[in-house]
């Protein structure tokens, strides 16, 4: 009987592990491009933006602009390639947004962009979007 105890506790305990598979993950939206062609020629609708974060590699933009509901909009995230040597080292991008919506309606959004690829040596880059004026130091 002793045995059959034991042995069901020890059942019990093993089946109430769970195996990580890392579900908590943070997943970004889309991932960032690095491409000195697609950076110089960038053109951009006109878009707000109300907020920067970065939460762990996903650099969360918060932004408006005048549209339907926004699903035909197109944004991406363009990398210049080059490393400005700098403490902190600096990055220049480009925040590529097509909107050929012709509603008025003011719609706002959040999506985040995979910036694990644009670390360099150390453990900080300071991400310059130079066509909205607007910077963010990415730690790691």
């Amino acid at each position: 009987m002793k045995k059959l105890l034991q042995f069901l506790l020890i059942g019990i305990l093993a089946s109430s592990c769970s195996e990580d598979n890392n579900d908590n993950l943070i997943k970004c939206d889309f991932e960032t491009l690095i491409s000195k062609e697609q950076y110089q020629n960038a053109m951009s609708d006109q878009l707000d933006i109300n907020s920067l974060s970065i939460n762990d590699d996903c650099l969360k933009i918060n932004f408006s602009s005048a549209g339907c509901n926004g699903n035909t909009w197109v944004l991406k995230f363009i990398d210049s390639e080059n490393i400005m040597e700098s403490n902190p080292p600096q990055r220049n991008l480009k925040l590529l947004f097509k909107n050929n919506e012709l509603c008025e309606a003011y719609i706002t959004k959040e999506l985040a962009f995979d910036i694990s690829n644009l670390k360099v040596d150390g453990n900080k880059v300071q991400l310059n979007i130079v066509n909205l004026e607007k910077n963010i130091l990415y730690e790691y």
